[in-house]
């Protein structure tokens, strides 16, 4: 009976410690979850970025408003955005403002090509010009830090 106890008392300490581990792993993985799906779950900014010779500048900001304006109104998720021009870089910056990630990249890529071919076709129209002029440099998203 006397070798049972040390025995009994071992195996209290590994369970005990086992259960420490589990517990502090089991709560990191769920902040860490807890994370993600707020990431999921908060407004999103797509950021855009592209070079738009200043030449071009007025048929650029009229085929986005008549183009992709249009069809974004009709996103569901989609709150609005805004547009920034630097003149001395040519570049402008887009910036979508959506309710969720999940709702803005619910939206197919084929959807989101198809208006993307439309808007340069009506770019190259509006120019009478052969090849679209505008060179896209960056798409990335932000999230509002509170």
């Amino acid at each position: 009976m006397m070798k049972v106890i040390p025995l009994i008392n071992k195996l209290i300490k590994k369970f005990f410690i086992l259960s420490l581990i589990f517990i502090i792993f089991y709560s990191n993985s769920l902040n860490a979850l807890d994370f993600q799906m707020s990431k999921i779950e908060d407004k999103i900014v797509e950021e855009l970025r592209i070079k738009v010779p200043a030449k071009y500048k007025e048929t650029w900001l009229k085929a986005e408003k008549e183009v992709w304006d249009k069809w974004l109104s009709k996103q569901d998720g989609f709150l609005g955005r805004k547009i920034f021009y630097d003149e001395n870089r040519e570049e402008a910056l887009l910036l979508v403002n959506w309710q969720n990630r999940n709702l803005w990249k619910n939206i197919s890529n084929e959807e989101v090509n198809k208006i993307q071919r439309i808007y340069e076709e009506t770019i190259k129209n509006s120019l009478g010009i052969q090849k679209y002029p505008f060179e896209f440099i960056y798409e990335g998203e932000l999230l509002e830090q509170k």
